[in-house]
């Protein structure tokens, strides 16, 4: 797995070489300090995956990022910076991961191992026939949410339900709550259909999380949710969707 490291304090990148080197199987092809001079690498040069410092010279990070977005072989990204804020648009150009310095050696060790089990992944499905392939992306779907200014890459089987909460949006898997700079109808269009559901204008429902269906007022239902106490409502203007698709 071919990365470069792309940061302009000298002792910084020293010490992340050092920690890829030492916990990872990842070959390092490429060191910079300057945001042009890796765009005039990546003309002639194809990588894996990027560790991007947002405060570089030249072309800053954010805007290096979202070039490179654009490839047609997209590298992954990992953020590597002392600016929190720039997190929500690190998850619109769906950034690998967001580390804030100064970062703690056991945080960079994850995040190598969780790059390379990924990378695997990918390989496998890119080299499997195609309907074999959609199976294995229906079975292995991820999609990126936010918590205390990290990117977590999030199984969608590990999430319950999502709630509108004005402009942003709740996800809750069985033990943590993430918040998504986005409205509720944007977040359901990056859920598979297959397995979610707009049950409410304020609610979306992962329908193999729904333990118990109770009929409710006005024809409506109530979902009581596994391993959750919260109950997900679903409105009038949905019933009949609902009812379709579990066949009631």
């Amino acid at each position: 797995m071919k990365v470069i490291i792309v940061e302009d304090e000298f002792l910084a990148q020293e010490e992340l070489s050092y920690l890829i080197k030492t916990h990872s199987k990842l070959d390092i092809v490429g060191r910079f300090d300057d945001g042009l001079d890796v765009l005039k690498y990546l003309q002639n040069h194809q990588v894996d995956a990027i560790f991007l410092d947002i405060n570089i010279p030249s072309l800053d990070g954010v805007l290096l990022a979202q070039n490179i977005s654009k490839f047609a072989h997209k590298p992954y990204i990992i953020f590597i910076t002392a600016y929190k804020e720039h997190a929500a648009v690190a998850f619109e150009i769906e950034a690998f991961d967001y580390i804030l310095k100064p970062y703690h050696e056991s945080r960079i060790v994850t995040m190598l191992q969780k790059l390379e089990a990924h990378f695997i992944r990918d390989k496998q499905l890119q080299n499997q026939p195609p309907a074999a392939n959609n199976n294995a992306r229906h079975n292995s779907y991820s999609i990126n949410l936010i918590k205390d200014e990290r990117i977590i890459v999030t199984d969608i089987n590990n999430i319950y339900y999502a709630a509108a909460h004005e402009k942003v949006t709740k996800v809750y898997t069985r033990r943590e709550e993430f918040t998504m700079p986005m409205n509720i109808s944007e977040l359901c269009t990056r859920l598979p259909e297959e397995h979610f559901f707009r049950c409410h204008r304020s609610y979306c429902v992962n329908l193999s999380k729904i333990r118990e269906i109770v009929p409710w007022f006005n024809n409506t239902y109530i979902l009581r949710l596994s391993d959750l106490d919260f109950e997900v409502p679903v409105s009038r203007s949905k019933v009949k969707e609902f009812r379709n698709l579990m066949r009631l």
